[in-house]
């Protein structure tokens, strides 16, 4: 039996959480953490297997994933409200080994808690249906690395770039920047190829790694 910890800043969401998989025969919780700060000093206490986290919430952050993960023995489960193609980019980029959104069916969060801990990565049916409408290459998350010096992006191009991770379509940046919208696609087509990029979200996450723009806008951005 997995031993698990729970983190989220929210103690009813937490404490609803662990009453539930204990309702299903997990009864090894053996911590709730608030802050990333107090996971870290329990994972060293309690040592579990796997950490169920809520990465969006108030004292976390993707970069709680990354630390995790580098405990090459975790697993980790993202179960959060979030369900933008972004914030999913930044998780699975870091290394988390399922996501769930905290509305689905109790069993299937039960489900996806029993398939993480198995090693297998496990992705709830609401988190699959962004994954295909964002159009989201899970074979190819990889693909831009935003620490090459080789990349020589244009002035223009880094604007259009920050206006793209901002959420603005191709008629509102052409608004913006007073050229025509053939000129943004130009520039959008450009941008892939030189960053080796096939979708929006590489863009985007290129923006967040390189510094041009902030996760914290995406991962606390309201759902659209």
């Amino acid at each position: 039996m997995p031993r698990i910890l729970i983190a989220d800043s929210n103690a009813l969401v937490a404490c609803g959480l662990q009453a539930t998989l204990r309702s299903h025969g997990l009864n090894e919780v053996v911590g709730q953490a608030r802050s990333e700060d107090e996971l870290m000093a329990q994972i060293e206490a309690f040592q579990p297997d796997l950490v169920i986290l809520d990465f969006v919430a108030p004292g976390f952050s993707v970069e709680t994933i990354v630390r995790l993960k580098a405990m090459k023995r975790l697993r980790v489960l993202a179960l959060t409200d979030a369900q933008r193609g972004v914030t999913l980019v930044h998780a699975l980029r870091a290394g988390v080994d399922g996501y769930v959104k905290k509305d689905c069916d109790l069993q299937e969060i039960v489900e996806a808690v029993r398939e993480t801990d198995c090693g297998r990565k496990f992705f709830c049916s609401q988190i699959l249906e962004t994954i295909r409408k964002e159009g989201i290459n899970l074979e190819s998350l990889d693909v831009v690395d935003p620490d090459c010096g080789g990349v020589s992006l244009s002035k223009r191009e880094l604007e259009v770039i920050c206006l793209i991770a901002e959420g603005f379509t191709n008629p509102q940046i052409s608004e913006k920047l007073f050229v025509s919208p053939h000129t943004v696609t130009t520039h959008r087509r450009n941008i892939l190829n030189k960053l080796g990029a096939n979708n929006t979200a590489a863009v985007v996450l290129y923006a967040v790694q390189a510094g041009l723009v902030s996760p914290n806008k995406f991962l606390f951005a309201p759902e659209a």
